[in-house]
Formats: C-alpha cells, structure tokens, sequence
C-alpha cells in the first residue's frame, strides 16, 4: 500500500545573525505499511515522525528516495488520504456541519450531499445535536472528534495521524482511543499513527515503528501480538506490560545517549 524507500530529509533554520545552519530530520527511512493495516511511528523528540507523515500525506517535498501508495509515486496530496493533526485545525467562524463538510466542498461534492454525508460522520461520532455549534463551543474531545469525522467524510484509503490525542486530558484520550479503534474495525482503513506515548502505541496498533534520534531512522520493527478487537482490559495483560516496558527502556536509553541538540 504504503512504501517508503531511502528516505532523506533536511531542513534549513534561519537564525536571526548568520548563515541559516542545516537541520537532517529523517536520515533514509524505508517502510512498508500493508493496506487496512494500523502503524504507529514512535521515538525521541525531533526523530522526523511528523515530516514522514507530511511526505506521505505529499505536503512537503523530500530530498532523494522513492514514496509510492499502491505502487503510484507520490507527487502530492491526494483524496486518497486524509490528515488529523494535534491541533484541531477547524475553521472558528464555521459550525460543526460546515467544518466537517469542507473537505467535500473542495471536491465539488453539491451541498444537499454533503451534508448529508457530514451529518452521518457526525452522528457516528456521538456529536448529534451539535451539528450548529461552533468550535468555541465544544470541548477539546468534542473538536476531536470533528477533526476526525473530517477527515473520515471524504472515505479517504489512508488516515494519517499526527499525535491527534496528545493535547486531550488523560480520560478524553482514552475514550479518544477506544472511539478510534471502533471506526478502524468498522471502516478498515490503512493508519499511519504519531504519538510519544508507549501505552498508546501499543494499545492501538499492528505494528510500531521505533525510530532513533535525528536524523531519524527505523531502529526496529514491533509486532503487536495482541487479539483484536481491544478493550482496556488488555492493559493488564503480560504482553501489553513487557511491549510497553521494552518501548519504554529502549526511548530512555536512545535519549540518555542522544547528542545535545
């Protein structure tokens, strides 16, 4: 579905005196994701998580390597992938029903359509009745979930996800969770997932992808043995505790190591 071969990334940062000096934020990533499959990237701080989303959702460009989905280069985005980023990124002056339906308006998609297609999302993330309320109005969960009906109304291949959860309160997180693992069952689409958190990575995915320190780069590839679908009783069993206690003794001794930026 998803190949990334050899991978370079870098990046230039102005200073306020002097040359611009050259940041190398992913140095020669190859991955596989394999379709319907749920990935999560995790690793140091400044690994290049985030820039190998950007590249995959064909936001950004990169230096040298080859990005295919379904053995199609990338050139840039596509309606064939949908992003959900940490910060809700939804239009203040816009209600629910409007926000979640945007994604369709740029496809042209007529409106009687696509509100109709945005007021399903809506109701299958529990947000009925707050179609007409607008982003000020909702809790930080609440625009999360408008976020990710969003990205989901377009019936994208391909989510990507960047840290959505990670500025939610630790109960909205893990009803954010167990939420996105119902539609995943449901909808199976193919999810490349960012997060710092080991519990998380574990909880939610097939696979995780444990990149070293900048410029980043796959360290190791874990499978996650545990039987779907999850529930939060899973936590509890030894499988879960030594994924979550290796993911954790691995990151800390990578950073202990990790040169001063």
């Amino acid at each position: 579905m998803i190949e990334l071969h050899d991978i370079y990334k870098t990046f230039w940062k102005r200073e306020a005196k002097g040359p611009p000096t050259e940041v190398r934020a992913v140095g020669g990533v190859s991955l596989t994701v394999q379709p319907n499959e749920f990935v999560t990237l995790i690793g140091p701080s400044g690994c290049g998580k985030t820039t190998l989303l950007k590249i995959v959702g064909g936001l950004i460009p990169w230096d040298s390597g080859e990005v295919t989905i379904r053995e199609k280069p990338v050139t840039g985005p596509g309606p064939d992938r949908s992003m959900v980023f940490q910060r809700f990124a939804l239009l203040p002056w816009a209600d629910v029903i409007s926000n979640v339906a945007f994604g369709l308006e740029l496809r042209g998609i007529p409106e009687r359509e696509r509100r109709q297609r945005a007021m399903e999302e809506i109701c299958a993330m529990g947000l009925a009745g707050f179609e007409h309320h607008y982003p000020h109005e909702l809790s930080g969960g609440m625009q999360q979930r408008v976020g990710l009906a969003r990205a989901l109304v377009v019936d994208p291949d391909i989510l990507l996800m960047d840290e959505p959860f990670g500025s939610l309160d630790a109960q909205t997180r893990r009803l954010m969770q167990g939420d996105l693992l119902r539609l995943w069952q449901q909808k199976r689409k193919t999810v490349v997932f960012v997060t710092h958190a080991m519990e998380e990575a574990v909880y939610l995915s097939d696979r995780v992808v444990l990149m070293t320190p900048r410029p980043g780069q796959v360290k190791e590839i874990i499978e996650v043995p545990l039987p779907r679908p999850r529930s939060d009783e899973i936590e509890k069993e030894k499988e879960f505790v030594e994924l979550k206690e290796y993911l954790w003794v691995t990151l800390k001794g990578m950073q202990t190591l990790a040169p001063a930026e």
